[in-house]
């Protein structure tokens, strides 16, 4: 008998329970009846079921694996004669064998004559033959194996089953749905579908209205789940369901559905989403440590925008106007960070606008890359930016959401110049200005205060056009948002992702500068001293770097002010949203719509 098979998982679990071993069983340890006196090492039967009972003796055992054990141990101490093998057997009424390697359900099993429940769950079972399962099973849980057909069990279904569970394992085929009908499954109550791989509603629900008997309904986790139509239409179409995904089915929840079974064409295997990025605070004000005898040119601005990646099958109904959108056709991985091509939210156009677009988006499936609209820095920047995206593959779809979104805070920086033939008729004027009131003919750059000085002369200069260099952008930073409740039943995940501090390349510098003017200053304290200065060499040394000194003090007074400031985190408002009918009027008005 193999290790892996149930038979032989289930005997050693019985043997663990040493039914024939001190202190069950026969043996000098137990007291005789018959005889006034014990020996000297008899123990009293309240004693010997202490020893079962308490958790920490060394003859206790872990006996969740069925109900039924503990009290074949205390049984094993009080009557130790009934205990022959058939009446072992047939003692049992529930088997909970999980997460034991189990791959073979065998017909050793037969042995339980009176087993009502069974239950397999987070083994490796491909396939159990109806055959072996005991004729008295009511409830059978394979939750969570390798099962990928039900041919093998519809043969010989236990005749009392009333409570099936399959969920999480790999069933979503046409033959798995006939295989659901009241002609394998007359007395089912209870049928636990979750997290398969279903993906076509009308059908499955076709093959369960056929079961007479069922009242619970579990189905949350399938593709066809995310679908606008669920769980309306199967509230609708089950009007014997009395609890559909562990929730009770009211009577007003059943009275706004009604009638929506019959709207069949609206019923299309498509999930709609709503991606919503609200306001986005935190970011450090980029100028906020500038130098102020800084030049003016170049002229440095910064902007700021939201990237994140989305399932879709066509380009998404923009709902904000004049938002960015950008999109690849290539299949974009979790790591991928180059920007989206512009050229290639030309080619999804083109392609949603070929004829055959219906057939070829319900099979091919890319993750696209949206960014939101640049703005300029400000405290709190609202992008509003809404998007709605339509997939078909519900399969992918669902894969998608349990990995989660990636969100990215995204910095461009342009940097502009004044073009090339007037940087002569631009430069050479304020040198003039400057030679004049200085008597130096140093050269130094125009600032903005002398243009409007300027301003006042007869001969006006024109301001310079400006060129820009390409754009320098940088990641500020990223954060996973799970999305794994909207597989779980949710409609919408509201969240405030939080990216942590964050700190301008300003402030960055400063920092650098700050080390480097610590470590200049602790070197000539070390030097003074070694070479023993007095206070006339102190004083000497001051008065000579008098104004140098001065002003270093007054760039670490600066530094030490833009590091110490405590900045607060980068929090971004997100929604992702499902789209689902609220009544069967909703989906009644869509119908006029279309």
């Amino acid at each position: 008998m193999s290790a892996n098979t149930l038979s032989a998982v289930v005997e050693t679990q019985i043997h663990h329970l040493c039914l024939g071993d001190f202190p069950c069983g026969y043996g000098s340890w137990r007291k005789n009846k018959d005889s006034a006196e014990g020996g000297a090492e008899t123990e009293e039967t309240d004693a010997l079921l202490d020893l079962l009972s308490c958790p920490h003796s060394p003859w206790w055992h872990d006996v969740s694996w069925s109900p039924q054990a503990p009290a074949l141990r205390k049984l094993a101490v009080l009557s130790p004669e009934c205990l022959h093998t058939n009446f072992i057997y047939s003692y049992f009424t529930t088997l909970r064998i999980m997460d034991k390697g189990v791959s073979i359900v065998d017909n050793g099993l037969l042995k339980f004559s009176k087993l009502e429940e069974l239950v397999l769950n987070s083994n490796r079972i491909s396939e159990i033959p109806a055959e072996n399962l005991p004729s008295t099973l009511k409830i059978l849980e394979l939750r969570a194996n390798w099962l990928s057909d039900l041919n093998s069990l519809t043969r010989h279904v236990p005749p009392r089953l009333k409570y099936l569970s399959l969920g999480s394992n790999s069933l979503s085929s046409h033959e798995d749905v006939s295989n659901l009908t009241g002609s394998h499954w007359p007395q089912l109550v209870c049928l636990d579908l979750s997290d398969c791989g279903f993906q076509d509603q009308k059908a499955l629900l076709s093959a369960l209205s056929t079961l007479p008997c069922l009242k619970t309904l579990v189905l949350e986790g399938n593709p066809f789940t995310l679908v606008p139509s669920y769980p309306g239409f199967t509230v609708d179409s089950l009007p014997q369901l009395s609890c559909l995904d562990t929730s009770w089915i009211s009577p007003e929840e059943r009275h706004r559905f009604r009638g929506l079974a019959k709207m069949s064409d609206l019923i299309v295997d498509l999930a709609s989403a709503t991606v919503t990025v609200g306001r986005m605070k935190g970011i450090p004000d980029p100028v906020m440590s500038g130098d102020e005898n800084a030049p003016d040119f170049p002229v440095v601005t910064h902007s700021y925008f939201i990237t994140y990646e989305f399932l879709s099958h066509q380009t998404p109904v923009n709902l904000k106007v004049g938002s960015e959108s950008k999109f690849d056709e290539e299949h974009v991985t979790e790591d991928k960070s180059r920007d989206a091509d512009p050229q290639s939210n030309k080619n999804c156009e083109r392609e949603m606008s070929r004829p055959d677009t219906m057939e070829t988006r319900h099979v091919i499936a890319h993750v696209s890359r949206h960014s939101t609209s640049k703005l300029a820095w400000s405290k709190c920047m609202d992008f509003s930016d809404t998007q709605t995206y339509i997939v078909s593959d519900l399969g992918s779809f669902k894969k998608f959401l349990n990995r989660g979104l990636y969100l990215r805070v995204e910095e461009e920086k342009v940097l502009s110049w004044p073009a090339a033939s007037q940087d002569i008729a631009v430069t050479q004027p304020g040198r003039t200005v400057k030679e004049k009131k200085s008597g130096k003919g140093k050269e130094s750059p125009i600032k903005s205060g002398s243009t409007r000085e300027k301003s006042k002369d007869k001969k006006k200069k024109a301001i310079p056009e400006l060129v820009q260099d390409a754009p320098i952008r940088r990641s500020l930073g990223s954060v996973h948002i799970p999305l794994q409740s909207l597989v779980k039943g949710d409609h919408k995940v509201n969240v405030l992702c939080d990216l942590g501090a964050l700190y301008t390349e300003s402030e960055v510098e400063a920092t650098q500068t700050l080390e480097k003017v610590s470590s200049h200053k602790k070197g000539d304290e070390e030097s003074k001293q070694r070479g023993g200065s007095g206070t006339g060499q102190k004083n000497t040394a001051s008065s000579k770097g008098k104004g140098k000194g001065k002003k270093d003090h007054q760039v670490d007074v600066h530094t030490d002010s833009s590091v110490s400031v405590q900045l607060e985190p980068v929090t971004v408002e997100l929604r992702v949203e499902l789209e689902k009918w609220q009544s069967a009027s909703e989906a009644h008005q869509l119908l006029l719509q279309h």
